[in-house]
């Protein structure tokens, strides 16, 4: 087939089981240009020095006219989607009451809250013959820390949860559709979601909780306070963000160890292998598989020339599975070394929520290992999720 339908192929559902071919053939093609105008990079290196180049954009709005979606002006943007300078004051402005050097303890003083989530949803597993990874414990997990974590109540998780699924069917990369209707839905989703999170906020101002709702509309930190509408967008993104993708992550997680028998039966018998394991499964069925950027000038990306504004498609999937850069690269491998991976994307954008992710994986796959040892697939493949761009099932039945 044409190289130039790559993405229409990678982004075709059809594919969602197994990318992985597709991302061999771009690598072996190089950068290639596609049908839609993009450019796709798919090999480790190129990918690493375009994360870090500050030529790159992360904003939207830097696209060539011709590339623009709809609605995009209208919507409020959130700091993974802003540059420097704007996007380091309002990162270091949510990192304030989640993460050093303001709040160094906030992520370790949660290690106990999340055991003991975790174990409740263990518990509520007891007896039962078949069991759904995701609703049963993936999704209710991540779902649960983060509603503490911001301070947004467990009970509108059903409402939220719509405009979730609403805002990342919006960001999904779909070459050769009318983007109308998706976009339109999902900046309605943004609108609605940003005057909820708002809404709980000012509930707080002057009445600060000890959540970071809270913390946001109480801080008097000199380079701030966030705006109404800077403090919607961050909210949106920490809520959707903080959960969707450690779903990913730990359902991925439990279909990769329960396809590698082996391999967790030695997790089983060395269960210090585990904060290793996390990062090999953040390699190897990362939750992310794709970010697009925009060069602010024309560039030169491995001998083929991307115009300024043009979409690139950066297949950090595909670079975790680079042989160019890690030995056997399609093998699992939990004690794999010198794992440094694209599991939470890289440069100044890398993820904001990594440490909360990895800790809630180490917990949550800890406590599943020992009661997967009779487990079996229900369905292989398993049904998965719309996007690929956060690729993982959307159901993951097991038999015990």
């Amino acid at each position: 087939m044409a190289v130039d339908t790559l993405l229409e192929r990678i982004t075709d559902y059809a594919n969602r089981p197994d990318p992985y071919p597709l991302y061999a053939e771009l690598r072996e093609a190089g950068v290639v240009r596609q049908t839609d105008g993009s450019y796709l990079v798919g090999t480790y290196y190129d990918i690493t020095a375009l994360l870090h180049d500050p030529r790159i954009s992360a904003d939207p709005r830097n696209l060539a006219a011709q590339y623009r979606g709809v609605l995009l002006e209208e919507q409020q943007i959130s700091f993974i989607r802003l540059d420097d300078p704007e996007h380091h004051r309002l990162r270091g402005l949510a990192m304030r009451p989640f993460g050093p050097p303001h709040t160094p303890g906030r992520v370790d003083a949660m290690r106990g809250e999340i055991a003991a989530i975790t174990q409740e949803l263990i518990t509520a597993l007891d007896g039962r013959t078949r069991v759904d990874i995701v609703e049963d414990f993936a999704y209710p997990l991540p779902v649960t820390v983060i509603c503490r974590l911001l301070g947004v109540p467990r009970e509108d998780e059903p409402v939220f949860r719509e405009w979730s699924e609403t805002i990342i069917d919006f960001a999904d990369i779909k070459p050769g559709e009318d983007p109308t209707e998706r976009r339109r839905a999902g900046a309605q989703a943004l609108a609605e979601m940003g005057r909820y999170l708002v809404d709980l906020a000012e509930q707080r101002r002057g009445r600060p909780d000890g959540d970071m709702l809270s913390a946001f509309v109480n801080d008097t930190d000199p380079a701030g306070p966030l705006t109404r509408e800077e403090l919607a967008a961050t909210a949106v993104l920490l809520l959707v963000a903080g959960h969707e993708t450690t779903v990913n992550l730990i359902t991925n997680g439990v279909l990769t160890l329960l396809r590698h028998p082996d391999q967790l039966d030695r997790l089983r018998r060395e269960p210090g292998l585990l904060p290793m394991a996390v990062e090999e499964l953040l390699r190897y069925e990362p939750p992310v598989h794709l970010r697009q950027r925009t060069p602010l000038a024309t560039i030169d990306v491995a001998g083929v020339t991307v115009p300024k504004g043009a979409p690139l498609v950066l297949v950090l999937a595909s670079g975790n599975r680079d042989p160019g850069r890690f030995h056997d690269p399609e093998r699992f491998d939990p004690a794999r070394p010198d794992n440094q991976h694209f599991g939470f994307g890289g440069g100044v954008h890398i993820c904001y929520g990594a440490p909360l992710a990895r800790v809630e994986a180490q917990i949550a796959l800890g406590a599943l290992i020992p009661r997967l040892g009779t487990a079996t697939l229900a369905q292989d493949p398993p049904p998965y999720r719309r996007s690929a761009m956060l690729r993982g099932p959307r159901h993951l039945p097991i038999d015990l």
